[in-house]
């Protein structure tokens, strides 16, 4: 039969997409449904037909899923952010373990039989809710010329009100609330994208766990906010306050933060502990937005590094040297590598900070930093980490890691297709898998983080 946009069809919904979609066949012709879970009988309308599938929209559940679960937020359909909500938490854990499985049969071309040995129960959380401690919130206007903020709907930049959001911290909304007021009231403009005029772009916000000190951020279109005094007043009052500041963008891009940061109120940054580690957190730095499950992710880490204090241990792409400073406890010495310039000022200081005197940092890309100091310092390494962007690993860092022949590698990898991808190239080098564990750092979505261990098989 032959499909066409609009229309209807009744679905039994037996396998969910990487993207978290709901995936039902007629007669072996796959149609994908947002907002379906495994386990749903549906009705949907179709919304585009390609060669050998289609995509539909969900219009009513006719029966529901045993792991269907009442989504805690009113806006999780129309909002980007949380695409599984809708799944039993349960089956979220179960969903995100057999995504990184797939992927490393699928792409990496491990077998069956051995994940079934290597991979180890996935990592979730006890209170999958209000776990992260940032937040980048648009303002704008909705189509009243109403000032609004929250997040955009998925695959969009239109902007769905929301001040109250189930993933974040319960001071978002008070803080947000205020700068709605104060934009109100003095006449503040937000900013418009398909013009670029108006003012305010977004508010972050980031919270310290274990500390309980706030930090504000207005990134604006320009260089002053009007009556900044004004805003300062209201948000000091704000419990647990410690930096206000003004990011400038006046860039036409989708790039959120600008370069220029200018402290109006209290500190340049706030402070937050990780495993009796304290970090200095600016606007710009980058730090992992889930902190209770980032000790989980890094102490597995730490546990297949199989450090004995004699080690010298390469961390790339090691941001503010979050891993590096976790490995530095039980290493005789860590390299850490990050192209972000600001990010390795922060790791410097996150050290120093901590009487951390075994770590030394190095500002560049791991690709050429790594085969430079390897090929001129003769510096060598036992366990190698690396923790990529989602891309994953340049060719020539992996070429590099083969050369130096470490021990043990471990890999953190925020993107299991490009993980897969990696492990093949390290396997086909003299590399074996060892341990695969996922850690859920993102309830409610389809990201999944995985830590794997590899280990030369030169030297067992």
């Amino acid at each position: 039969m032959e499909y066409r946009k609009d229309d209807i069809v009744m679905l039994c919904i037996d396998d969910m997409g990487v993207d978290g979609e709901g995936i039902g066949k007629i007669d072996g012709f796959p149609f994908f449904v947002k907002d379906a879970v495994v386990g749903d009988r549906v009705e949907a309308k179709v919304v585009k037909v390609k060669r050998g599938y289609a995509y539909a929209r969900l219009m009513r559940v006719i029966e529901p899923s045993p792991n269907r679960t009442e989504p805690k937020c009113p806006y999780h359909r129309q909002c980007g952010g949380c695409q599984i909500q809708a799944l039993d938490y349960t089956a979220q854990l179960a969903y995100k373990e057999n995504k990184v499985r797939n992927n490393l049969i699928r792409i990496g071309g491990f077998s069956g039989e051995l994940l079934d040995q290597v991979m180890e129960p996935v990592v979730g959380m006890e209170e999958p809710f209000y776990y992260r401690n940032k937040a980048q919130f648009p303002i704008g206007v909705d189509r009243e010329g109403r000032l609004v903020t929250g997040f955009y709907a998925g695959r969009t930049h239109s902007i769905i009100p929301n001040t109250d959001c189930a993933l974040g911290v319960k001071e978002n909304r008070v803080i947000l609330e205020i700068l709605l007021d104060y934009m109100k009231k003095y006449a503040v403009t937000a900013y418009n994208e398909k013009t670029g005029e108006g003012l305010v772009r977004h508010i972050l916000i980031r919270k310290g766990f274990a500390s309980g000190e706030l930090m504000v951020c207005v990134v604006i279109n320009g260089d002053r906010l009007p009556q900044e005094d004004r805003l300062v007043d209201a948000l000091s009052t704000v419990k647990g306050m410690t930096s206000i500041s003004v990011n400038v963008n006046k860039e036409n891009t989708n790039v959120i933060m600008g370069k220029k940061c200018r402290t109006i109120w209290g500190q340049d940054t706030i402070s937050d502990v990780l495993s009796g580690i304290t970090f200095s957190i600016s606007p710009l730095s980058f730090y992992q937005v889930n902190p209770v499950q980032t000790e989980k992710l890094y102490g597995i880490a730490l546990d297949y590094a199989g450090l004995t204090g004699t080690e010298t241990v390469w961390d790339l792409y090691c941001g503010i040297g979050t891993i590096s400073l976790f490995m530095a406890k039980r290493a005789r010495q860590v390299y850490g590598v990050e192209v972000v310039e600001q990010a390795i000022r922060d790791a410097r200081s996150n050290a120093e900070r901590n009487g951390i005197a075994n770590a030394a940092f190095y500002v560049g890309k791991a690709e050429e930093v790594l085969p430079k100091l390897y090929e001129e310092a003769g510096i060598c390494a036992d366990v190698i980490c690396v923790d990529p962007p989602r891309k994953g690993c340049d060719e020539t860092c992996l070429e590099t890691i083969v050369k130096m022949a470490p021990r043990r590698i471990v890999y953190v990898s925020c993107d299991s297709a490009t993980l897969a991808r990696d492990l093949k190239y390290l396997c086909a080098h003299g590399y074996e898998l060892r341990r695969v564990r996922a850690v859920d750092m993102f309830p409610q979505t389809v990201s999944v983080e995985t830590v794997c261990l590899l280990s030369n098989l030169r030297m067992g």
